[in-house]
């Protein structure tokens, strides 16, 4: 075994006013309670909520606190996210604190929940850190796991585990729980999905094995979540398949396919610039179909463009994990 302790704090977070305090005290008292507990994780926008006006400069006062208090229990502590200035822009940052109190990386959320998330800007570089004597660990924020490629990713770069929290407050929390269980399985990997309160999301955080299988799921209210994990599940699962079954990740490397769709060409993109600008849905828009069509509004879809030839693909390099990256 490779056992690994890990505690989700599902909390009840205010939007009008700094949770810092809160946060802190709550992970002295899951400390207390749990001493075992190596590695302490926070939902998106914890500190100050899902307000870009709150953004805050790093390094600064609340990490440096959250360093502390790191330091003081000996833990690695991911205490979500914050809105950070930056280069004249803002971003939504987590950073990740190792046991001597140390900021090892910055996670940048990738893609900000546009149109609803306006003015936040995606980050560009994958964070993996490695865990001594235990594995690698992923980070990935909130709607950056509707992208499978950033999952993917983070597992071709050896991540054994992905932390990944969320603010999700909103009617799709349970298409997002969908997919945090099979992020786990089409990567072979522990997803630890965890959710705010309040406004800070509507719960049901959740811990996934390697086999997409739900460890616990929290209900709508504030949880400590501590569990044990065993890496040793992950390896097993990649060198035998899901079940003693499907082997998605040999079968990514040994692929004969290139994928042209990331290329960002007229062709690849031709049916997405169909789709219509990235903005907010008003009344009478597609979002509001049923009055507009009651309305007698006419509605319409494009049609699709015509597929392109596709040509024989060429054969694939081999694949090796990079190394560990992130930013600070």
């Amino acid at each position: 075994m490779t056992p690994f302790a890990i505690a989700g704090l599902q909390l009840n977070i205010q939007a009008d006013k700094q949770n810092l305090d809160y946060i802190c005290g709550k992970i002295d008292l899951l400390m207390y309670l749990f001493p075992w507990v190596q590695m302490v994780v926070v939902s998106e926008l914890a500190t100050y909520g899902p307000l870009t006006t709150h953004a805050v400069t790093l390094p600064g006062a609340p990490e440096s606190t959250y360093q502390a208090i790191a330091a003081k229990h000996s833990i690695w502590l991911l205490p979500g996210s914050m809105f950070e200035k930056r280069d004249g822009v803002i971003y939504n940052t987590a950073p990740v604190i190792n046991p001597d109190g140390v900021v090892i990386a910055r996670h940048r959320k990738m893609f900000p929940f546009l149109p609803y998330e306006a003015g936040v800007e995606g980050g560009t570089e994958f964070v993996v850190f490695d865990v001594p004597e235990v594995g690698r660990f992923g980070l990935s924020i909130c709607y950056d796991m509707w992208f499978p490629e950033t999952s993917r990713t983070l597992a071709l770069m050896g991540a054994e585990v992905i932390l990944h929290p969320t603010l999700t407050g909103t009617v799709d929390r349970e298409v997002e729980c969908t997919i945090a269980r099979a992020t786990a399985a089409c990567n072979q990997c522990f997803v630890v999905d965890i959710n705010g309160c309040h406004d800070g999301g509507n719960g049901r955080s959740s811990f996934v094995g390697p086999l997409g299988d739900l460890l616990y799921q929290a209900g709508a209210g504030e949880e400590m979540i501590p569990i044990e994990i065993d890496l040793d599940r992950v390896r097993r699962t990649r060198e035998v398949g899901l079940r003693g079954l499907g082997q998605p990740l040999k079968s990514f490397r040994d692929r004969k396919v290139n994928f042209d769709i990331y290329n960002r060409s007229p062709e690849s993109h031709a049916y997405l610039d169909t789709l219509g600008p990235l903005v907010k849905a008003t009344r009478g828009s597609r979002a509001g179909i049923a009055a507009a069509e009651a309305d007698g509004v006419a509605t319409s879809h494009p049609a699709p463009p015509p597929a392109a030839p596709v040509p024989p693909a060429a054969p694939a390099p081999p694949v090796s994990a990079p190394p560990v990256q992130g930013s600070a």
